[in-house]
């Protein structure tokens, strides 16, 4: 006799793989569900695994479908069975033990019969019936459960809230504390945040750095508070490009704030006006280009921008910051991330922290798109409430801490 073992999502799909293996004669010797082992199992589905046998002195064929442990692929010798029981292991060894003994039988044979039971039973249990890892202490668990809900809570997406507690399961061993097990976690979050990506200059003239994003998000306030730190705090020379022409508020905005700052501006409406401004701020050390707002789902305005980005001069070094709200739904940032990937390599800017107590989607976002954050903003007041993504802190309110 051939034993193997077979697993599915469920108990159907197991015995269905068995037969499917075996033939409709299999006999389906256990069932047993398999609950998933380690710290994490409560987050995860069981499988089940079917042990099944076939008379090696079948005519039928053995398929190689299915998931076969190939410890078990044992042939044991069993005495022929005539029951119309079900054919379940239980079944077998009841039945196998109550088959009488031929009088021809000596007391050794028959004693040698009941070993081969006790072998096979012994056997199908160490193979079959292996005792579960060992369980996790209940207050670790208990710990994982509250961080979990708590980054969740913070609206952190579940796939990526799993990845993190998988990679700090090894660190859940007797002597560390739950200190120990919060300081990975957090150091865990913080790599992937990754270092702020700021606008650095490079002594070559001018940098030209574009401002995308959707309506509403506050791309010109967020250029007004980033130029007046390069003007004031750095003393560079900087200049304003408008693009955004669908807006008349917009343009107004903009020369406000150029106004104030003593910086010059141009209005463009095609990239052969933006290189001719960018040519006339040759000597200025960041030249900010203001571009109109749209939905992500307008294809001709999102075109119109491309073809603004990738018309600027190749000897010009530029940069692209995408601007987003931290009050934008997670599916909705997905969309306007994917649309303007098409555009450019970006950087992130996520403003309106001020209006969230939630932070999960900026770590969201920046693993769904792979782009580097750069600034966040947390407040109309220019040019105060700007500041380059502070990581550390982003990442202690994540995980519970106060504001």
């Amino acid at each position: 006799m051939t034993i193997n073992k077979f697993t599915g999502k469920t108990k159907e799909e197991a015995i269905d793989k068995a037969k499917e293996a075996f033939g409709s004669n299999a006999v389906i010797m256990n069932v047993k569900e398999i609950k998933p082992k380690g710290l994490f199992g409560f987050l995860k589905s069981s499988t089940y695994e079917v042990t099944a046998a076939m008379d090696e002195k079948s005519n039928q064929t053995i398929k190689t479908t299915g998931t076969i442990d190939f410890k078990a692929d044992e042939k044991i010798s069993l005495p022929p069975l005539k029951s119309t029981k079900p054919a379940t292991f239980d079944n077998i060894i009841k039945e196998a033990a109550s088959i009488p003994a031929k009088k021809e039988k000596t007391e050794d044979k028959k004693q040698l019969e009941k070993q081969e039971l006790d072998t096979l039973a012994n056997m199908v249990e160490e193979v079959f019936d292996k005792p579960a890892a060992k369980q996790q202490n209940g207050e670790e668990l208990k710990f994982v459960r509250i961080l979990y809900k708590t980054l969740l809570d913070n609206e952190v997406s579940e796939k990526y809230i799993n990845q993190i507690l998988e990679e700090i399961e090894k660190f859940l061993r007797p002597g560390n504390s739950m200190d120990v097990i919060l300081s990975n976690v957090y150091q865990k979050l913080i790599l992937r945040f990754g270092q702020p990506d700021t606008i650095k200059l490079t002594g070559e003239k001018p940098r030209v750095v574009f401002f995308v994003g959707p309506t509403g998000v506050g791309k010109t306030t967020t250029i007004a508070k980033i130029a007046s730190k390069f003007k004031v705090d750095h003393n560079k020379k900087i200049a304003f490009i408008t693009a955004d022409t669908y807006r008349i508020a917009a343009t107004d905005q903009l020369r406000t704030y150029a106004n104030i700052l003593d910086a010059p501006m141009s209005i463009v409406y095609t990239k052969d006006e933006l290189n001719d401004a960018v040519r006339e701020y040759e000597q200025y050390d960041v030249v900010f280009v203001d571009t109109a707002g749209f939905s992500h789902k307008n294809e001709t305005q999102r075109n119109d921008t491309g073809n603004l980005i990738a018309g600027l001069a190749p000897e010009y070094n530029k940069d692209v910051y995408l601007v987003l709200s931290a009050t934008t739904k997670y599916n909705d940032l997905k969309s306007i991330v994917d649309s303007y990937k098409s555009m450019a390599d970006y950087k992130l800017i996520f403003t309106k922290l001020d209006e969230t107590s939630s932070y999960g989607n900026l770590l969201n976002i920046k693993l769904y798109s792979d782009a580097n954050i750069s600034y966040a903003t947390n407040g109309q007041n220019v040019p105060d409430d700007i500041e380059i993504f502070d990581t550390q802190k982003i990442v202690k309110q994540l995980l519970g801490g106060r504001q």
